[in-house]
C-alpha cells in the first residue's frame, strides 16, 4: 500500500531520493564540482564589488544608502523564491495554495523567523559598514571569525561536544586574524600620518575616511549575529518539513519588515535625495549579489560537504587578496600573508573528517 502525498506538498528540506546527492549532475558537470565554483565566485566577487562600490564614488555624486540596499535584496530574494516556487509547482493555484497553508494560515511559523532575520538584517547592514573601512582582503580573512562564533552558539545552544582537531583550528583562527588585523593598525597609524602631512601641506584628502576600528567592530559583531542565528535557526528547524522555499520566504517576510524600519535611521536622507540615490549599476549588481547568494549557498549545502565549503572560502581568500592587490592598491605585508596562510589551514582543519581511531588502538587503551 503506497502513500498518499497530499496535492500541495513539495520536497521538504530533509527530503531525500534514492539517488545520493552528491551524484547529481548537471549537463555532464558534477553538481558538487559546479558547487564549489559557484560559492567561490559568490564568496570573492561579493566583497570586491561591495568594496568597489564604496570606495570608488564621484565627488559629485552622493553614495547609495546601505539600508535601502539591503531592503531592496530582501525583496528580490523573496520575489526569487516566489518564482522558483511557482516554477516547481508548475501552477500558479497550486502557488497559491500553498502560500496560504505555509505563510498566512501558520503565522507561528513567520514568528519564529524574527530573530534570525532581525540578526541577518543587522548583519546585513554591518556588511556594508565593514566593507567601507577594510579592504576586501581582509575582511575575507577577518569575517572567518564566524566560524568561531557558530562553533561556541553549537556548544552552549545545540549541545555540541567540538573534538581536540576542532578546538585546535578555532585556535590557529584566532591565531591567523590576529596576525591579519595587526597590518590594520599600522596601516591607521600610516595614514594618519599621511593625512596630518596633507592638511599641513594644504591638500585635500579625496575619497571617503575609511577607519579599521568601526571595520573590525562591525565585522566582529556580523561574525556573532551569524553564528547566533544560525544555530538558532537550526534549533528551531529541527525536524521540521518545509520547503526551502518556502521557509526562505517566511524568513523574507520578516527580514523585509527589520530592514524596511532599519531604512528610518536614514529617512532624512532618503527624503531628500530619494530611496535610489547613488545607485549605479555596480550597486545593482551588489543588491542582485547580496540577495541570491544566500539562496544560491542554500542550493550549494544540499551537494557539497563541509571540506569543499572550506576549500571554496579558502580560495576565496586567495582570489579576493590577488584581485585586491591589482584593483584597490592592497599591499600585504609579509605578517598579512602569513596570517592569511594561518586562516585557511585553520578553515581547512576544521571540515576535515576526524581521523578513526583504530580498532587496536581503542582495544590497547581500553
Amino acid at each position: 500500500m503506497t502513500s498518499e502525498k497530499h496535492p500541495d506538498s513539495l520536497p521538504t528540506i530533509h527530503h531525500r531520493t534514492g539517488r545520493s546527492s552528491q551524484d547529481a549532475t548537471f549537463k555532464g558537470i558534477p553538481m558538487k564540482h559546479l558547487s564549489l565554483v559557484i560559492l567561490l565566485l559568490q564568496n570573492s566577487t561579493l566583497a570586491l564589488m561591495l568594496r568597489y562600490s564604496r570606495v570608488n564614488v564621484d565627488p559629485d555624486q552622493p553614495i547609495y544608502l546601505a539600508s535601502t540596499a539591503v531592503f531592496i535584496a530582501e525583496i528580490l530574494k523573496f520575489l526569487t523564491c516566489l518564482f522558483v516556487l511557482t516554477y516547481k509547482t508548475k501552477s500558479i493555484s497550486r502557488t497559491r495554495r500553498i502560500l496560504r497553508k505555509d505563510l498566512i494560515d501558520q503565522p507561528r511559523e513567520i514568528l519564529k523567523m524574527l530573530v534570525p532575520s532581525g540578526l541577518y538584517a543587522l548583519q546585513n547592514n554591518l556588511l556594508f559598514v565593514a566593507l567601507s573601512n577594510l579592504e576586501a582582503a581582509t575582511f575575507q580573512v577577518t569575517y572567518q571569525l564566524k566560524i568561531l562564533s557558530t562553533a561556541i552558539f553549537s556548544v552552549i545552544m545545540l549541545n555540541r561536544k567540538l573534538s581536540y582537531q576542532k578546538w585546535l583550528a578555532l585556535f590557529l583562527l584566532m591565531v591567523g586574524v590576529t596576525m591579519v588585523q595587526l597590518q590594520n593598525v599600522s596601516k591607521k597609524a600610516s595614514s594618519e600620518d599621511s593625512s596630518e602631512a596633507a592638511e599641513d601641506l594644504g591638500q585635500d584628502i579625496i575619497g571617503p575616511i575609511q577607519n579599521p576600528f568601526i571595520g573590525l567592530i562591525a565585522v566582529l559583531t556580523s561574525c556573532v549575529s551569524s553564528g547566533f542565528a544560525g544555530c538558532y535557526f537550526e534549533k528551531v528547524l529541527k525536524g521540521a518539513e518545509t520547503d526551502m522555499w518556502v521557509r526562505n520566504m517566511q524568513l523574507g517576510i520578516s527580514g523585509t519588515l527589520f530592514s524596511f524600519m532599519a531604512m528610518f535611521y536614514d529617512r532624512q536622507l532618503i527624503y531628500e535625495g530619494g530611496l535610489l540615490q547613488g545607485y549605479t549599476l555596480m550597486t545593482w549588481m551588489v543588491v542582485a549579489n547580496q540577495a541570491l547568494g544566500g539562496l544560491l549557498v542554500a542550493i550549494v549545502v544540499k551537494y557539497a560537504d563541509n571540506i569543499l565549503k572550506g576549500f571554496a572560502t579558502s580560495l576565496a581568500i586567495i582570489v579576493s587578496g590577488f584581485i585586491s592587490v591589482y584593483f584597490f592598491d592592497f599591499r600585504p605585508s609579509t605578517q598579512f600573508m602569513v596570517g592569511t596562510m594561518v586562516v585557511i589551514f585553520s578553515t581547512y582543519l576544521y571540515g576535515r573528517p576526524e581521523v578513526a581511531v583504530p580498532a587496536a588502538v581503542r582495544s590497547s587503551k581500553k
